[in-house]
């Protein structure tokens, strides 16, 4: 069998060419290899260990489950199972969001197929795309933003209605059949979209979307917005407008501009043989001249010869960033909505499709953007004044992200003083007082960093040192609160050189968590988040921990070599409490897995049962 690596590399090859027709792509779902891949990448997540509709997980994956799935695969008879439907809280809104759970099994073939369909598709993706792809993030979305924005008149906010359960299978089929001709695989392809869910134990057919929650969801949603993605590229063509190849700069600016150029070169001839009081003069006259030139804007304010699109997208959130008139904005979004409506058979949320003047602030994804008016002067690297930030797109950190944070943590709790002016008064959580003092202050690390991790682009993003405070004093309360204590006793024993921290064993010796003091410092480094993209084939070169078990076909735990290896799965190291041999054994390797032959992985599961 080829090795999965090669064979993803070679359609990542030919997919750069454009009218390339892929065929036999499902041979390649016979190939145990690539389910070996799919297995080490879907290992990785705690959801490999929740069950689908079918009550099944990870744990008990063995060659003989593969070969299996494999046989249903030749013969066609596989069918996926209705994913099992949850729901989970939407930020800032009472509302839930459907998220689909699918079975073990259906999640180990739609990842073979996720990174075939990787492999083709995002060679040729649009560089304006950034949700769920591989070295794409929020961030780098925002830093294109931040580059390629600069100068924009009017914001173009969209977002699609509904959009993942809105796209229409006929439309997305024949998308894939321009590149894609392999009826088994677009059959396959159709099954996973038709399969349903179960809520309520209860069946549902589905006739529209991509289940959220699936491995193949986000690859196939950005294939269906590529469209969008391609028009926009033909509208930018189209938009973009300069009068005889250049931007014309204003006239005003021009004549202050050639004034000051001609006093600044009669200074330099003249300098050296006239008297001080008229150099004075001179020198006074140039700075009038600079002090004014800097208050004209370089380009006309309303130049109908000059116009500009700029497009950024992030799944179903978009951005267009317009030089031109309310019109031209006003039109780009009809046009836009209409191209949906005709071509992809999406709506436009008309409530959060808006177009504003880039005065304004606008939020994107989770950021308030706005282009800086900003006439301020400084010096660039060589030493030129220039107004360094007018037209410079600005990010900031929105006040009630922090704020609501500590809301969600129980952090804070506000109350009116006598005056009726608001209070913050920190409190102690007390949902963490049982926990370990390393897991308190861990805890409140991982909450401080995660924000900072997000909002680190941001202008305003030192506003955090508030947030920080309030948890900081939020902590020392819930550490008193634990040990029936003050403040200033637990602050007294813990502090050292002014920085709180508590003490812990390990096998290397002593250590000490310290709560988090690095401060908050702008960057313009993207952060690839977990969260925001998929497993990439790309990183797995490396020989397959999983398969070289498997196929070793020796019990970790007794040592007897068998054919018949199942690999033991538990969803954290927490889980384990050491009741078995198989528990310590994981406990002391510091494994998640552990390769078993038949009798000890029944034996391990018989104990833990009772």
């Amino acid at each position: 069998m080829r090795n999965p690596i090669d064979v993803l590399k070679s359609l990542e090859t030919k997919a750069c060419d454009t009218g390339y027709v892929f065929e036999r792509l499902y041979r390649n779902l016979y190939n145990p290899e690539f389910f070996l891949l799919a297995y080490k990448n879907t290992s990785a997540s705690q959801g490999s260990m929740t069950a689908g509709a079918d009550g099944m997980t990870l744990d008990d994956m063995s060659m003989a489950r593969i070969e299996k799935i494999i046989a249903t695969l030749k013969d066609h008879s596989y069918q996926p199972k209705p994913v099992r439907r949850t729901y989970i809280e939407k930020k800032n809104s009472s509302k839930k969001r459907p998220l689909g759970i699918p079975s073990t099994n259906d999640k180990l073939i739609q990842e073979v197929v996720r990174m075939i369909l990787e492999a083709i598709y995002e060679p040729v993706f649009s560089s304006k795309s950034h949700g769920f792809r591989p070295n794409r993030s929020c961030h780098t979305a925002l830093l294109e933003i931040q580059g390629n924005f600069t100068g924009v008149k009017w914001f173009v906010e969209g977002d699609i209605k509904a959009c993942f359960d809105n796209f229409d299978h006929h439309t997305l089929i024949n998308i894939l059949r321009r590149r894609i001709k392999d009826e088994y695989f677009i059959s396959l392809i159709w099954k996973f979209l038709k399969a349903g869910y179960m809520e309520q134990w209860t069946y549902c057919a589905t006739y529209s979307g991509v289940p959220q929650g699936s491995g193949i969801s986000p690859i196939l949603s950005n294939v269906y917005l590529s469209e969008l993605d391609k028009y926009m590229d033909e509208y930018k063509e189209r938009f973009d407008k300069t009068d005889e190849g250049s931007r014309k700069f204003n006239k005003a600016y021009r004549a202050i501009d050639h004034k000051y150029k001609v006093v600044l070169k009669r200074y330099n001839e003249q300098r050296a043989n006239i008297s001080e009081e008229k150099r004075r003069k001179m020198l006074s006259e140039l700075l009038c001249l600079r002090r004014e030139k800097q208050t004209i804007p370089c380009y006309p304010v309303l130049d109908t010869s000059y116009k500009r699109l700029q497009y950024n997208r992030y799944a179903d959130d978009f951005l267009i960033g317009v030089i031109g008139s309310k019109a031209d904005a006003e039109k780009i979004k009809a046009d836009i909505g209409q191209f949906l409506q005709e071509k992809l058979k999406l709506t436009m949320s008309e409530e959060k499709t808006k177009v504003t003047h880039s005065n304004d602030m606008i939020r994107y994804l989770g950021y308030d953007v706005t282009v800086s008016r900003d006439k301020s002067v400084m010096r660039d690297k060589n030493g030129t004044q220039k107004r360094m930030w007018y037209g410079k797109v600005k990010l900031y950190l929105p006040r009630e992200k922090w704020v609501n944070k500590l809301r969600e943590y129980n952090a804070f709790k506000i109350y009116l003083d006598e005056n009726g002016m608001e209070c913050w008064k920190p409190c102690h959580r007390g949902y963490l007082t049982n926990r370990k003092e390393l897991d308190i202050i861990s805890k409140y690390n991982a909450e401080i960093r995660g924000i900072y991790n997000y909002y680190r682009l941001a202008q305003n993003v030192s506003t955090l040192d508030n947030f920080k405070d309030i948890m900081q004093r939020s902590m020392f309360k819930t550490f008193a609160a634990k040990y029936k204590s003050t403040v200033t006793k637990i602050k007294e024993s813990r502090m050292k050189d002014g920085v709180f921290g508590v003490e812990y064993e390990t096998k290397g010796g002593l250590k000490r968590c310290e709560f988090y003091h690095a401060g908050f410092k702008k960057t313009r480094q993207a952060d690839f988040a977990e969260v925001d993209i998929l497993p990439n084939h790309r990183k797995y070169a490396t020989a397959n921990s999983f398969a070289l078990r498997l196929r070793a076909g020796v019990c970790e735990l007794c040592g007897v070599k068998v054919e018949d290896i199942r690999i033991h799965h538990v969803r954290t190291l927490k889980e384990l409490s050491g009741r078995t041999t198989g528990e310590l054994l994981m406990l002391k390797r510091r494994r998640k897995s552990l390769a078993l032959c038949c009798k000890c992985h029944d034996k391990e599961h018989a104990i833990l049962s009772k």
